[in-house]
Protein backbone atom coordinates (compact mmCIF):
# COMPACT_ATOMS: atom_id res chain seq x y z
CA UNK A 1 0.00 0.00 0.00
CA UNK A 2 1.01 3.64 -1.13
CA UNK A 3 1.23 6.29 1.86
CA UNK A 4 -0.71 9.34 1.49
CA UNK A 5 -0.17 12.71 2.14
CA UNK A 6 -2.29 14.72 4.77
CA UNK A 7 -3.04 18.36 5.45
CA UNK A 8 -2.90 18.74 9.08
CA UNK A 9 -4.07 22.65 9.75
CA UNK A 10 -3.35 23.98 13.30
CA UNK A 11 -6.63 25.84 15.60
CA UNK A 12 -6.41 27.25 18.39
CA UNK A 13 -8.91 29.66 19.97
CA UNK A 14 -7.82 33.71 19.63
CA UNK A 15 -7.52 35.78 22.72
CA UNK A 16 -10.19 37.68 24.22
CA UNK A 17 -10.05 41.19 22.79
CA UNK A 18 -7.35 43.11 25.30
CA UNK A 19 -5.72 40.30 26.81
CA UNK A 20 -3.23 39.67 23.73
CA UNK A 21 0.65 40.00 25.28
CA UNK A 22 -0.64 40.10 28.94
CA UNK A 23 0.57 37.42 31.08
CA UNK A 24 4.03 35.85 31.70
CA UNK A 25 5.92 34.12 29.11
CA UNK A 26 7.27 30.49 29.89
CA UNK A 27 11.14 30.67 31.64
CA UNK A 28 13.87 29.54 30.00
CA UNK A 29 13.77 26.13 31.86
CA UNK A 30 10.01 25.99 30.55
CA UNK A 31 11.49 26.51 26.83
CA UNK A 32 14.13 24.25 27.20
CA UNK A 33 11.90 21.64 27.90
CA UNK A 34 9.62 22.43 25.38
CA UNK A 35 12.11 23.04 22.59
CA UNK A 36 13.11 19.12 23.51
CA UNK A 37 9.93 17.57 23.11
CA UNK A 38 9.49 19.27 19.84
CA UNK A 39 12.57 18.05 18.51
CA UNK A 40 11.95 14.41 20.19
CA UNK A 41 8.74 14.32 17.86
CA UNK A 42 10.23 15.67 15.01
CA UNK A 43 13.01 12.80 14.99
CA UNK A 44 10.34 10.51 15.56
CA UNK A 45 8.30 11.42 12.99
CA UNK A 46 11.02 12.67 10.76
CA UNK A 47 9.59 10.54 8.01
CA UNK A 48 6.13 11.20 8.03
CA UNK A 49 6.74 14.97 7.82
CA UNK A 50 7.00 15.98 4.51
CA UNK A 51 6.49 20.25 4.85
CA UNK A 52 7.08 21.36 8.72
CA UNK A 53 4.24 24.59 7.14
CA UNK A 54 4.69 26.89 9.29
CA UNK A 55 2.85 29.78 11.22
CA UNK A 56 0.18 31.30 8.99
CA UNK A 57 -0.25 35.23 9.31
CA UNK A 58 -2.91 37.46 8.50
CA UNK A 59 -4.60 37.07 4.99
CA UNK A 60 -7.43 38.13 2.44
CA UNK A 61 -10.33 36.45 1.58
CA UNK A 62 -11.12 35.65 -2.05
CA UNK A 63 -14.55 35.65 -3.37
CA UNK A 64 -16.66 36.19 -6.51
CA UNK A 65 -17.23 39.40 -5.39
CA UNK A 66 -13.66 40.72 -4.63
CA UNK A 67 -11.01 40.55 -1.93
CA UNK A 68 -11.93 40.93 1.62
CA UNK A 69 -9.93 41.38 4.55
CA UNK A 70 -9.49 38.52 6.23
CA UNK A 71 -9.46 35.90 8.20
CA UNK A 72 -11.96 37.29 10.86
CA UNK A 73 -10.62 37.82 14.68
CA UNK A 74 -14.71 36.98 15.36
CA UNK A 75 -14.49 33.23 14.21
CA UNK A 76 -13.91 31.00 17.22
CA UNK A 77 -11.14 29.29 15.88
CA UNK A 78 -8.12 30.83 14.30
CA UNK A 79 -5.85 28.68 11.73
CA UNK A 80 -2.16 29.30 12.60
CA UNK A 81 -0.42 27.16 11.22
CA UNK A 82 -0.22 23.90 8.75
CA UNK A 83 2.36 20.84 7.82
CA UNK A 84 1.98 18.02 5.36
CA UNK A 85 2.40 14.59 6.47
CA UNK A 86 2.81 11.32 4.36
CA UNK A 87 1.44 8.04 5.89
CA UNK A 88 0.07 4.58 5.76
CA UNK A 89 -3.37 5.60 7.20
CA UNK A 90 -5.46 8.29 8.51
CA UNK A 91 -4.56 6.66 11.64
CA UNK A 92 -1.23 7.14 11.45
CA UNK A 93 -1.47 10.82 10.43
CA UNK A 94 -3.64 10.91 13.28
CA UNK A 95 -0.68 10.08 15.58
CA UNK A 96 1.53 12.01 14.39
CA UNK A 97 -0.73 14.81 14.98
CA UNK A 98 -1.36 13.94 18.55
CA UNK A 99 1.58 13.48 19.57
CA UNK A 100 2.53 17.10 18.60
CA UNK A 101 3.70 19.59 20.99
CA UNK A 102 1.30 21.82 19.79
CA UNK A 103 -1.46 19.90 20.88
CA UNK A 104 -2.54 21.67 23.96
CA UNK A 105 -5.90 22.74 25.63
CA UNK A 106 -7.33 25.28 23.52
CA UNK A 107 -5.64 24.08 20.68
CA UNK A 108 -7.01 21.37 18.07
CA UNK A 109 -5.10 20.01 14.54
CA UNK A 110 -7.65 19.06 11.85
CA UNK A 111 -6.41 15.79 10.03
CA UNK A 112 -7.81 15.76 6.01
CA UNK A 113 -6.13 13.52 3.66
CA UNK A 114 -5.32 15.17 0.32
CA UNK A 115 -6.56 13.12 -2.77
CA UNK A 116 -4.93 13.38 -5.89
CA UNK A 117 -6.38 12.57 -8.90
Amino acid sequence: MSKKNYLCIQRSQPNPAGNAGKGEGPSPAQMEQMYAKFIAWKEKFQDNILDMGGKLGSGKVVTADGVTDGPFVEAKEVVGGYMIVSADSMEEAIEVAQESPGVMPGSSVEVREISTP
